[in-house]
């Protein structure tokens, strides 16, 4: 590179790191805004499946007496709402209100033999005064399901004739149950009515009905049930939710949206977006969990949804099983109440005592209320521009001569493409920066390094020296690390990816490329070399099997780093508990990889890279402290304020743990020094 050129690169370098400073502070009120939005909503609701709890009733002597004592003790427990699911005739058979025949059973009840060719589906009202309340939503039901529906009644009792096949019609959805609904009202639940897509075509004028009804109970929001939407059926798609958004704005009814679904419903982004997001996060526990699942870890992962991931609506499932080991039928609902109210035995408090110590109120939730910093757009704009020369700056650390292109390219490209897609031009600058600045702050440390070592080679640091600078280089590399943080909050600071209908996209790819560049720059950058002659002194070495022995060992390391990263990471069950011991001493869970591996490396790294150079090993492998610092921050559905007390409770005790590891190689470094002298005094 001439020398000119180098030169004005240099100045470029310092300006741009002006404008990097600039685009933070300008993101700091759109951070301020987000913790106020994140802060509005402090209200929970703990919601029960109805159709489960008729379900676990219907194997008791006596299922009607059963239920109601179940809803007042999950009421004195803490729940406050029970789901309520589209109708089917096996759930009112279950609920007592009808009994359903098939054409054999029926023609048994007449005294007659059935004909071959009738193979309908008859029912009877059990309770004549809810008649008129149920008969006009069955026949409304199956005719739109295109059935025939007649008149019939056995021993003067009323009925009816479906013409559809038994195990057809036992599970065609209905309107939700308002007798059901009803008595749940009265007796002090919250309703939240589970909603399907299985009517098609979508009907409107129905469906309005159905929702007229849920506003008289004081219905403010729905689930669904199913792979999609409401009104996103076959052939309508967003037509159909559109409908459903106005019929939901007009009645003042909300949505629920369920986490971790191995396919998100449907139109849910579409129907949220058209609701103005008047969305709150869910969690489900499966009927097949509950039944196995511990009540300690119950309890822990109730907690931490609520308080880590901005969940306000806790959904508990039941269901009956054979134990054969027992040798009878059980259900988990003891268990549901224990964990809710707290059990002495467990000594444990209880999800209701530890979600109110943490400033949650068991209640009606509420959809966040968005705040916006003043001039939320400017100051987007000037913290993208931050953005961009933080990228350019990184990737003129390698290659200078690449610094004024990828600057303009990346503003001139990043403009062009927020036009077209400004949703993926956001989350791949995101992305960028959030890769470049724990990349930049550990090359600029290794700089700054070899810069010392080189200094001191006639007279070696001291050792509190050493500490002393290592404390100082970690602050000043941290800070440069986090400065991503801002960017990531501006860059998605939007409503849609606190409910998780949008993400930060690339989790691998910032768990990967920070630790492979500063590879890179350790191994190829900084000696007398060229970058090309070191790469081709190390191609040139011999392979051996240590060489290859280590080439494996990396590769499996590195597969169970990436096996543990993002929302799917996978982690063992001893580390399950570590995790709740932290949680448990601590409040907040700092992260696992940052103080017991990242963090401690990097530190001690940093100390013994003062005077050894293989050390700089050390702070490759260090690099995992500073990206996932930047990673807990791109967790957007998670508190603000609790990531940053998770990523300074990492750092701590990450510091303490590096401290231990200095501390022991000092001894053991005077140790061996100390041998070598006797050693050679002997010989």
């Amino acid at each position: 590179m001439p020398q000119w050129l180098n030169t004005w690169n240099t100045r470029l370098a310092k300006w741009l790191w002006w404008v990097v400073l600039l685009g933070v502070v300008a993101a700091l009120p759109v951070m301020y805004a987000r913790v106020q939005t994140e802060t509005s909503a402090d209200k929970v609701a703990i919601v029960m499946d109805y159709r489960d709890l008729l379900q676990v009733g219907n194997t008791q002597v006596n299922p009607q007496a059963f239920v109601q004592e179940q809803l007042k003790l999950l009421k004195d427990a803490g729940v406050n709402g029970m789901a309520v699911f589209e109708s089917t005739l096996e759930e009112l058979s279950w609920a007592g209100e009808i009994n359903v025949y098939n054409a054999t059973q029926a023609a048994l009840l007449e005294g007659r033999v059935s004909p071959p060719e009738d193979n309908g589906t008859y029912l009877v009202f059990n309770r004549p005064e809810n008649e008129p309340v149920l008969r006009p939503i069955i026949e409304w039901a199956f005719r739109h399901h295109g059935a025939e529906v007649t008149n019939w009644s056995v021993k003067d009792r009323a009925g009816m004739r479906l013409s559809m096949g038994y195990d057809d019609a036992y599970l065609r959805a209905m309107q939700p149950n308002p007798i059901a609904m009803k008595m749940l009202k009265d007796a002090g639940f919250m309703i939240v009515p589970r909603l399907s897509d299985r009517f098609v075509p979508f009907d409107p004028v129905e469906v309005d009905k159905w929702l007229q009804s849920f506003e008289e109970l004081g219905v403010t929001r729905v689930l669904f049930d199913g792979e999609a939407v409401t009104g996103y059926g076959k052939g309508i798609k967003f037509k159909g939710v559109q409908r459903f958004s106005s019929e939901l704005k007009k009645h003042g009814i909300g949505v629920g949206i369920f986490e971790n679904l191995k396919v998100p419903q449907k139109g849910m982004a579409k129907l949220a977006n058209l609701l103005k997001y008047d969305a709150i996060r869910a969690h489900s526990v499966g009927e097949a969990e509950m039944n196995v699942i511990k009540k300690p870890v119950l309890e822990d992962r109730l907690v931490l949804g609520v308080k880590d991931r901005n969940i306000r609506l806790l959904y508990l499932n039941a269901a009956s099983v054979r134990d054969s080991t027992k040798g009878q039928v059980t259900h988990p609902l003891q268990n549901i109440i224990d964990v809710l109210q707290g059990d002495e035995e467990e000594d444990s408090v209880g999800v209701v005592k530890q979600l109110k110590d943490f400033g949650f109120e068991i209640g009606e939730p509420k959809a966040f209320e968005v705040h916006k910093a003043p001039s939320e757009k400017i100051l987007r704009g000037i913290a993208m521009l931050g953005a961009i020369a933080l990228v350019a700056l990184t990737v003129g650390l390698f290659i200078p001569s690449l610094l004024l292109p990828v600057l303009v390219a990346g503003g001139v490209g990043g403009a062009g493409l927020y036009v077209l897609n400004s949703t993926l031009m956001v989350q791949a600058l995101a992305l960028m920066t959030a890769i470049a600045a724990p990349t930049a702050s550990v090359v600029l440390l290794i700089k700054r390094i070899r810069v010392l070592r080189e200094s001191a080679e006639d007279q070696p640091i001291s050792s509190v020296r050493r500490l002393g600078g290592a404390v100082i280089l970690l602050v000043r590399t941290t800070i440069l690390s986090l400065a991503a943080v801002p960017f990531i909050v501006a860059l998605l600071n939007h409503i849609s990816y606190s409910l998780v209908l949008q993400q930060f996209r690339g989790v691998n790819l910032l768990h990967l490329v920070p630790i492979g560049l500063v590879a890179i720059y350790v191994f190829l950058y900084g000696s007398s070399e060229t970058v090309v002659g070191n790469a081709r002194k190390i191609l040139a070495m011999p392979l051996t099997v240590l060489w290859i022995a280590g080439v494996g060992i990396l590769g499996a390391v590195g597969y169970y780093y990436l096996s543990r990263t993002g929302n799917g990471g996978q982690v063992t069950g001893i580390e399950m508990q570590f995790r709740s011991l932290m949680e448990n001493t601590f409040g907040v869970r700092p992260r696992i990889k940052e103080f017991m591996g990242g963090h401690p490396l990097f530190f001690a790294g940093i100390f013994l890279a003062l005077r050894y150079r293989w050390a700089m090993v050390l702070l490759v492998a260090g690099t995992i402290g500073q990206l996932s610092m930047v990673d807990t921050f791109a967790h957007i559905h998670t508190p603000f304020l609790l990531s940053l007390i998770r990523v300074f409770l990492g750092l701590g005790i990450g510091v303490l743990i590096g401290l231990a590891i200095i501390v022991v190689w000092q001894i053991g470094e005077k140790i061996w020094v100390k041998w070598l002298k006797s050693s050679r005094f002997i010989a």
